[in-house]
C-alpha cells in the first residue's frame, strides 16, 4: 500500500492477545511492502559489500600490471556505486512507506476502538495512557515494523558475505565466519536490562503525560484555589524521574553501541594480523588480504542493523503491549460473544434496564433517582448500550430497547437510537455553529434547542466576545469550553443533545451546574421540546422531578418505587431522603412539621409553588 492510499478502507481485526502477536499481525498485513523493502535492501547491502571485492581485484590487477583487469574492476566498482545509490534511495522510500502505513493502521485501529468504547474507555484506561499510546507508541511500533525488512536484508547480506569470503579465501574466510556470529550475538546479554530500562522510562513518561493532561484540564480550578504551584512541583518531580530514566536508558544503549564498535574492531585486528602472516609466507596474494580486510571493515554497516532491530524491539514491545491492551477492550461484556443483531433501521420502543428493572415507556419523560452517583453513571452507560466492564464483578445484562438488546445491536444503529449525555460533557473547540452541526434528525432547529436549554445568556456572552460584532453562532468556543462557566458549558452540551433529536435521550444530571430558576425553565423546555419522544433524566433535583411524567427510584441496585414526584416525596422515606438530602436525625426531628406541611400541600395539590418551595427549603 502507498501513502497516497491512506487511510485504510478497513484496517482489519488485530490480534491483540499480546504485544508480540500484535507486531507479528502488523508485519503480516504489510507483507507486500516488507518484501519490496527486503528486495531493495538486498540490492543496497549487496552493492556495498561488493566494493571490497572490486577493490581487492583492482589492487591485484595493479600488482599484476594488468590494464584489462583494472578496467574491468573499475567498471564493477562503478556498477556497485550505482547499486548503492539506487538501492539506498528505494530502500529508504519503501522503509518510510512501511513505517507510515503501519503507524496509520495502528492509529485507525485505536480511533475505531475509542469510538466504539466511548466513555467506557477512560474507566478502564487512564486518559494520559491513551494519549501516549496514540502518539509516541504508534511511532515506535511503526519503527519496528519497517526495521524488520531492513534487518532481514542486512542479515542475509552478512550470511552471503561470510559464505563468499570462505569460498574466496578459505584461510581468512573461516576466521570471519566464526567471528561474525560473535559480533551479532555479543550484545544479547545486555538486551534484557536495556528492555527493562526502556519499560521504566516509558511508564514514567506515561505518568508524567497523564499528570500534565490532568493539570492543564483543571488549571482554571487550580488557579482558583491557589494550587497551581503544588501541581507544578509534582510535574517537575515526575519530569525529573523521566529524565533520570531516560539517562539510564541512554547509558545502556551507549554501552551496546560501544560493544558493537569494539567487537568488529577486534575482529579486524585479528584478520589483519593473521592475514599479514599469510601474505609474508606467500600463502595468499596481497589483493585477497585487501578484499577480506575491506569486507570485514564494511561488515560493520549491516551489523549495525542488528543493534537497531534490538533497540526497535525493546522500545516497540511495551508500546505494542499497551496498544494491544487498548485494542482488546470491549464496548460491552458480551461483545465478540454474539453477532450483532440484523435489524432494519434502529430499534424503538420502551427502554428497559434488566439490571435494575427500570422501565422508561416510549414517548414519555422519565426521571430516575439514584442515591449513588456512580450507580447512576453505570445505569446511564447501560441504557446507551455500554454494559460496564469490570473484571471484579460479573457481566451486567444488556439494556433492551423495544425488546432488542442494545449490546447486540450494531454500534451505529445503537447510537442512532440512544444518545447518552454524561454528567461531564465535553465541548470541542470551534464555533457554536460547528458545535451544533452534529448528525441529527433535522426535526429540531438549533434555535429551538438553544431556547429549551436556556442558552440566551450564553449567546449574549459569545456575541460580546465575537470579533466585529459577528453572529453569536460564529463566535469561537475555546478547547473544552474553558472560556465559559460550568453552567454555560452544561447548557450548550444539552442544546447539542437536543438538536440531535434521538429516539431515546438519556441525560445524567443535565442541570447540576445551573441555578434553581434556570433549572426550572430548562425542565419546562425539555418537556416541551421532547414531547412524544423517550427521555430519561437521571437527577435528584426536585424542580426537574416535578416536571417528569414518571419518576423511578433506584435503591440498592433495583427499582424501589415508581410514581410521580409529589406522590413519592409524600409517601416514600427513601425517595424523600435522596431528594431532600435528609439525614436520619433530621428526618426524626422534622417529621411532625413535615407531616403537617405535606397535609397542607395535599389539600391543595394544584398549588405548585407552595409544594415546590417546601422541597427547595428541605433541599437547602
Amino acid at each position: 500500500m502507498q501513502i497516497s492510499h491512506l487511510p485504510y478502507s478497513d484496517p482489519g481485526v488485530p490480534d491483540a492477545r499480546s504485544g508480540p502477536r500484535f507486531l507479528f499481525w502488523l508485519g503480516r498485513n504489510q507483507l507486500g511492502g516488507q518484501l519490496k523493502s527486503l528486495a531493495w535492501g538486498l540490492v543496497h547491502f549487496g552493492a556495498v559489500m561488493g566494493l571490497p571485492f572490486g577493490v581487492g581485484l583492482a589492487v591485484q590487477a595493479v600488482v599484476d600490471r594488468s590494464g584489462a583487469g583494472l578496467a574491468l574492476t573499475g567498471g564493477f566498482i562503478a556498477l556497485c556505486g550505482l547499486g548503492i545509490a539506487l538501492g539506498d534511495t528505494m530502500l529508504h522510500r519503501s522503509a518510510v512507506t512501511n513505517w507510515i502505513t503501519a503507524s496509520a493502521r495502528v492509529q485507525q485501529l485505536l480511533a475505531r476502538r475509542t469510538a466504539r468504547l466511548g466513555s467506557t474507555l477512560t474507566r478502564q484506561v487512564a486518559a494520559g495512557e491513551v494519549v501516549a499510546v496514540s502518539t509516541g507508541d504508534v511511532e515506535k511500533i511503526g519503527w519496528f515494523v519497517e526495521a524488520v525488512s531492513r534487518f532481514t536484508a542486512a542479515a542475509l547480506t552478512v550470511v552471503l558475505v561470510c559464505i563468499g569470503l570462505t569460498v574466496y579465501q578459505p584461510a581468512l574466510g573461516v576466521v570471519v565466519a566464526v567471528g561474525v556470529p560473535i559480533l551479532a550475538l555479543g550484545v544479547i546479554p545486555l538486551l534484557p536490562r536495556a528492555t527493562r530500562l526502556a519499560d521504566v522510562q516509558r511508564t514514567k513518561a506515561g505518568r508524567a503525560t497523564e499528570l500534565a493532561s490532568d493539570t492543564v484540564a483543571g488549571l482554571r480550578v487550580l488557579r482558583g484555589i491557589g494550587g497551581e504551584e503544588l501541581f507544578l512541583r509534582r510535574y517537575r518531580g515526575a519530569s525529573q524521574e523521566v529524565r533520570g530514566a531516560a539517562v539510564r536508558n541512554a547509558r545502556m544503549w551507549a554501552l551496546i553501541s560501544g560493544v558493537q564498535i569494539l567487537l568488529p574492531g577486534l575482529l579486524l585486528v585479528v584478520v589483519v594480523w593473521y592475514g599479514v602472516g599469510l601474505v609474508s609466507e606467500g600463502r595468499i596474494p596481497v589483493g585477497e588480504l585487501v578484499t577480506v580486510y575491506s569486507a570485514v571493515m564494511l561488515l560493520t554497516y549491516p551489523l549495525r542493523h542488528f543493534e537497531e532491530i534490538a533497540m526497535a524491539y525493546s522500545f516497540s514491545r511495551p508500546s505494542a503491549q499497551r496498544a494491544a491492551r487498548v485494542l482488546s477492550l470491549r464496548r460491552t461484556s458480551h461483545e465478540g460473544d454474539r453477532p450483532a443483531t440484523e435489524i432494519d433501521g434502529s430499534p424503538a420502543g420502551d427502554l428497559y434496564d434488566a439490571a435494575t428493572g427500570m422501565l422508561a415507556p416510549a414517548g414519555r419523560l422519565t426521571a430516575v433517582v439514584c442515591g449513588d452517583p456512580d450507580a447512576a453513571g453505570r445505569l446511564a452507560e447501560r441504557l446507551g448500550g455500554h454494559a460496564a466492564l469490570d473484571e471484579s464483578t460479573p457481566p451486567e445484562p444488556s439494556a433492551l430497547l423495544g425488546g432488542v438488546a442494545l449490546d447486540d445491536v450494531e454500534l451505529g444503529a445503537a447510537r442512532t437510537a440512544v444518545l447518552v449525555q454524561d454528567k461531564d460533557p465535553v465541548l470541542l473547540s470551534g464555533t457554536l455553529r460547528e458545535l451544533l452541526d452534529v448528525p441529527a434528525s433535522g426535526k429540531v432547529a438549533a434555535e429551538d434547542a438553544l431556547a429549551a436549554a436556556e442558552c440566551g445568556d450564553v449567546l449574549d456572552a459569545l456575541r460580546q466576545a465575537a470579533v466585529d460584532g459577528a453572529d453569536a453562532m460564529d463566535a469561537p468556543i475555546t478547547e473544552r469550553g474553558r472560556s465559559l462557566s460550568g453552567g454555560q458549558r452544561q447548557r450548550l452540551a444539552l442544546a447539542r443533545s437536543l438538536v440531535t433529536d434521538p429516539e431515546v435521550l438519556v441525560l445524567d444530571e443535565p442541570t447540576s451546574a445551573v441555578d434553581s430558576h434556570t433549572e426550572a425553565r430548562i425542565a419546562d423546555g425539555l418537556r416541551w421540546l421532547r414531547s412524544g419522544r423517550t427521555t430519561v433524566v437521571l437527577t435528584s433535583s426536585p424542580l426537574v422531578l416535578d416536571r417528569a411524567e414518571r419518576v423511578v427510584l433506584v435503591h440498592d441496585g433495583a427499582v424501589a418505587a415508581v410514581g410521580v414526584h409529589r406522590e413519592l416525596i409524600r409517601t416514600d422515606p427513601r425517595y424523600r431522603a435522596v431528594v431532600t438530602r435528609e439525614t436520619d436525625d433530621e428526618r426524626a426531628t422534622d417529621e411532625p412539621h413535615a407531616s403537617a406541611y405535606r397535609a397542607d400541600c395535599e389539600a391543595d395539590r394544584d398549588d405548585y409553588n407552595a409544594c415546590n418551595d417546601y422541597t427547595i427549603e428541605e433541599t437547602a
